[in-house]
């Protein structure tokens, strides 16, 4: 089921990076345009028997595609394995809702790290769609008694503050620098950032977020493949800082805040 759930995130990722619906009719080849029969489009499989090249034109197939399939077989394996046994602690219907949500919200996150990574664009109906799943899931969370309304309150501004953090460094550096820091992508990204992760862990989150960015610019700029003031897509590197926050936020601001008691 993950690989054909990835199958159909490569239609999300080309379409809606290039203006149109995933929904806009049967796959093509992008190179010549022919429609794919269905049997070329198994997940995984196709692309072997072909050997990587189309059908039709003979050109070869990015590698992205079975890659993203691949991804999101394995992202469907440990959701099965590790996170649905998670989310049984707590009681119904949230030990359905949480676990199907986290996958949903796995899944947009992948669309938007490969579509900033590949085409550097952030579609806004994907930041639309992650913020409107963040929102009512911790809305639903705050209804139910899970999640303390303190603490939503604190994931709205800890969004907002993010927000207004990254308008502040778009302006500075369009005014220093006259480059763009941020594109709005970025920026409307930001609030279900924090909505996902809330207060403390937006620090970790932004901190990993800026590290990782840090080292692959660093990483680029050494071995010749960017230049200093050419745009690097940072929505890849929020997204990773996101997932490393959500599994290691607490401890690392645990262990960040023990240094200051």
């Amino acid at each position: 089921m993950g690989l054909v759930w990835g199958s159909f995130l490569n239609v999300v990722i080309f379409r809606m990076s290039h203006g149109s619906s995933p929904l806009s009719g049967r796959s093509i080849c992008p190179k010549c345009k022919h429609q794919l029969a269905w049997y070329y489009n198994v997940p995984l499989l196709s692309f072997l028997w072909l050997r990587g090249r189309c059908a039709y034109c003979k050109k070869k197939i990015s590698i992205r595609y079975p890659l993203i399939e691949a991804m999101t077989g394995v992202m469907f394996v440990w959701w099965f394995l590790v996170g649905f046994n998670f989310f049984k602690l707590v009681g119904s219907p949230w030990s359905f809702i949480q676990p199907v949500f986290w996958l949903a919200v796995g899944m947009v996150m992948l669309s938007i790290f490969m579509t900033d990574l590949l085409y550097m664009v952030i579609p806004l109906s994907l930041n639309l769609l992650l913020f409107s799943l963040s929102l009512f899931y911790r809305v639903g969370l705050t209804g139910f008694g899970i999640m303390q309304g303190g603490d939503f309150f604190r994931a709205l501004l800890s969004g907002a503050g993010l927000c207004l953090l990254f308008i502040i460094l778009q302006i500075a550096t369009k005014a220093i620098k006259k480059v763009d820091g941020f594109g709005l992508g970025d920026i409307f990204l930001a609030p279900s950032l924090g909505l996902l992760l809330g207060w403390p862990k937006i620090i970790p989150g932004i901190f990993f977020s800026f590290v990782f960015g840090s080292i692959v610019g660093v990483g680029l700029l050494i071995f010749g493949k960017k230049k200093l003031g050419q745009y690097l897509p940072f929505g890849p590197f929020l997204i990773l800082g996101t997932i490393t926050a959500l599994l290691w936020g607490g401890r690392v601001w645990g262990w960040y805040m023990s240094f200051l008691v």
